[in-house]
Formats: structure tokens, C-alpha cells, sequence
């Protein structure tokens, strides 16, 4: 019998928050795998906060607890407990607390950089798990029994693996390469990013409004800060970033209605394109996608993060299921349950944002009218308000053993 053709079990293109994940979640499996990413992990900013964060749920703390790394990130983490939304069109609005679904939190606030660092250690110290970065994926090859890869490191390498994953983001070469179809739109805006101090403490709440040019958000911060996240039209976002630090502070005061009272500092502001994107496909031969990869969304929610986590640890129950049992890890079989598995629940979580997006972002008259009634029914409805929030944890639907298991 030949040998066969592979030198890795799968391998992973993409070490960020997703693929750095799901790394360590084969990491104590016999699989051999490789991770590469055609950059070097960020690293952690000696002070102040990295301005991309991400809303983690209860489902994606089981996921990256049972990675074993949550312990060391929930130190940096802010956790909520309690949200605040309210329209700026009206009255209209709903609060949600934790305990109210007998938890003791919502979820956490954490710092993108600091998870991937987390992920990027816990690989470190697994035999079976190699990075390699800076490493850029230049071609793809699909053979009968493995997919070929050249990579360019410090030098040029052919990589062979049984199974490939996508985990390389919005503009996936991996996704390229399977010719997977893709769907989707702008929103001609931008999402702004900062850091800021307040008057007064966030009280461990997560607030958000609704502009008629878009969603404002303040996200709780563990030492009293608040990231923010001020989604607005290209043009409007192009006059803020260009105001000075007191203009820019006053104009967002005055968006948040100076719930916190006055804006005291701000850092440095840093933009990126609103899209909603999503591939037809989450498979081809050999090869899968999982997060931004296969899918991207509006970020009202926070939920892009937490989407990918279970996208990664269900493809990863399904290659080491198969492994178990004698099953080609890349079966079409295989990757037709992972994709089965996730693309109806992404794709309804992305509809239902981008339908509050449109919602919210109407200010007609009797439009407004109507999502304030539909506020305050949800904020006085207890068993609507009691789902709307088992939702947002993440504990609802079909997921995997890790996100079940604390």
C-alpha cells in the first residue's frame, strides 16, 4: 500500500481569533496540524486597550474555557450584566439584567488581541500544534487524497494536509480557491473604534442606541472606560475622524445623550467598511470555512466573534468524531454535517441584524412609531425579554459538546 500523500493532518489558514481557536481545540487530539497566517500575532499594547473587541457570550466562555485559556483572559475581561438599548426616534426602549435568567452575567467585553494571545500561548505548548507566521498562502492544489499548498515563509514550501480551513477572513484566499459563490452588500458606512473615559462608571452595562444614521455603542471596560462602537454613513464618518479630540468628544456626547455624563478622554480612532457577506458554500473538496471566512455582519450585536467560536469548535467535534471512528476527517460527509450544522443558524442571526439595522435606521414617522412600541412590548413582555436574553448568551439552538459542558 503507498503511503499516503499528506504531511499534516489539516491545516489551518488564518491564526487569528478563529483559527488560532480552532487550533487549540485539536490540540489534544492525535491529528497533526499546522496553522499559518500571513502575519505575526499582534502584540498586546504595553498600556491603554486594543481598540477591536469583541461582546463574548456565556457559549463562547465555555468554548474558550474548555481550550483551557479562559481563566488567564477573563483577568483582562469586563463582564456586562446588564444592557440598555433605547431609540433615538423616541421613547422606546428595553433593559436586560442577568438576573433575570439566573446568571451572574451577560457576557464579557475583551480585547481581541488579548484573546488571540491567550490561544496563540495555549499552542504553544501543544506538541501537535505548529504556527507559522508570517506565512503567505500562494496557491492551492486539490489531489485525490490531500490538498497541496505552497507557502511562502522565510522560504518556499509545499504543504500537503487531508483537510484545509478557511479561517483567513473576509477576504479568504481560501475561499477563492474552492470558487465558493458569495452574496451580500454595503451599507456604505463605517464603524468607528474607540477608547473613552466618562464621568461616571458604566456600571457594568452594555448600552447601545439607535441613530437614524446608525447604532452607537459603549462597551464596558474593566477598569471604568468604555470601548465604543459608532456605526454611521461613510460621509458623516469621515467629518468625525477629521474633528479634534474636544470636538469629537462633545459630538459623541451628544450622540450617547450624556448617559455617563461628559466624555473625559478619548485615544486614537481607527474606522472600517460595514458589509454583509456570507458564501454559499462552506465546503469544497478537502476544504472548509469557518468565521469571517464564510461569514460577515453587521455589528450592532457584537456577535461576529461568538458566531465563528461555535463555527470552530462544531467543525472541530465533527474531524475529531470522525477520527475516532475511522472516517476520512475530509469526507464530503463530514463537511456536509459541519455545513448543515451552521449555516442556517448563521444565516438567520445575520437577517435578524440586518433587519434591526434597517428597522432602526428608518426614521419615517410611522416606522419609529412602531419599533418604540415593539420596545417597550419586549421590556415588559417577561418571556419574550427572557428568550431575546437566552439569545444573546448564546445557550440557544443546536451547539456543540464544549459550549454545553462548564
Amino acid at each position: 500500500m503507498s503511503p499516503p500523500c499528506y504531511d499534516h493532518d489539516v491545516t489551518i489558514v488564518g491564526a487569528g481569533l478563529i483559527g488560532a481557536a480552532l487550533g487549540c481545540l485539536l490540540a489534544e487530539s492525535p491529528l497533526k496540524v499546522l496553522v499559518i497566517d500571513a502575519k505575526q500575532p499582534k502584540k498586546l499594547p504595553p498600556k491603554g486597550y486594543d481598540l477591536r473587541v469583541s461582546a463574548i457570550s456565556l457559549a463562547s466562555e465555555r468554548i474558550l474555557d474548555a481550550i483551557g485559556c479562559w481563566e488567564s483572559v477573563r483577568q483582562q475581561a469586563s463582564p456586562f450584566r446588564k444592557m440598555f438599548v433605547w431609540d433615538a426616534c423616541g421613547s422606546g426602549h428595553i433593559e436586560f439584567d442577568c438576573a433575570e435568567v439566573g446568571t451572574t452575567h451577560l457576557g464579557h467585553i475583551l480585547e481581541n488581541t488579548v484573546i488571540v494571545d491567550a490561544l496563540v500561548q495555549r499552542i504553544g505548548g501543544s506538541a501537535n500544534v505548529e504556527v507559522q507566521a508570517p506565512a503567505e498562502l500562494l496557491d492551492v492544489v486539490h489531489r485525490a487524497d490531500c490538498v497541496e499548498l505552497t507557502v511562502q515563509g522565510n522560504d518556499q514550501r509545499k504543504v500537503a494536509s487531508r483537510l484545509l480551513v478557511g479561517a483567513d477572513g473576509i477576504d479568504s484566499r481560501v475561499r477563492t480557491a474552492i470558487d465558493a459563490e458569495v452574496s451580500g452588500w454595503t451599507y456604505k458606512q463605517r464603524a468607528i473604534v474607540a477608547t473613552v473615559g466618562t464621568e461616571m462608571h458604566h456600571g457594568d452595562t452594555a448600552w447601545q442606541r439607535f441613530l437614524p444614521s446608525g447604532p452607537l455603542a459603549f462597551l464596558p471596560l474593566r477598569d471604568g472606560h468604555s470601548s465604543i462602537v459608532w456605526s454611521c454613513d461613510d460621509e458623516r464618518a469621515d467629518a468625525l475622524l477629521q474633528l479634534g479630540d474636544a470636538d469629537f468628544m462633545a459630538a459623541l456626547g451628544d450622540a450617547f445623550e450624556h448617559r455617563l455624563g461628559e466624555i473625559q478622554s478619548v485615544s486614537n480612532r481607527l474606522s472600517f467598511p460595514l458589509n454583509l457577506m456570507y458564501a454559499r458554500s462552506y465546503i469544497g473538496k478537502r476544504t472548509a470555512l469557518v468565521g469571517d471566512a464564510a461569514h460577515s455582519l453587521h455589528p450592532l450585536a457584537g456577535q461576529g466573534a461568538n458566531l465563528g467560536l461555535v463555527d470552530a469548535a462544531c467543525l472541530a467535534e465533527l474531524i475529531q468524531d470522525a477520527e475516532s471512528t475511522g472516517v476520512d476527517i475530509a469526507a464530503r460527509s463530514v463537511l456536509r454535517r459541519y455545513e448543515r450544522w451552521r449555516k442556517g443558524d448563521n444565516l438567520a442571526m445575520m437577517l435578524s441584524l440586518d433587519g434591526f439595522k434597517r428597522i432602526f435606521s428608518n426614521d419615517h414617522a410611522l416606522v419609529a412609531g412602531a419599533r418604540n412600541v415593539g420596545l417597550d412590548l419586549a421590556h415588559y413582555s417577561g418571556p419574550m425579554k427572557r428568550y431575546l436574553m437566552r439569545k444573546a448568551t448564546g445557550l440557544v439552538g443546536d451547539l456543540p459538546r464544549v459550549a454545553l459542558q462548564r
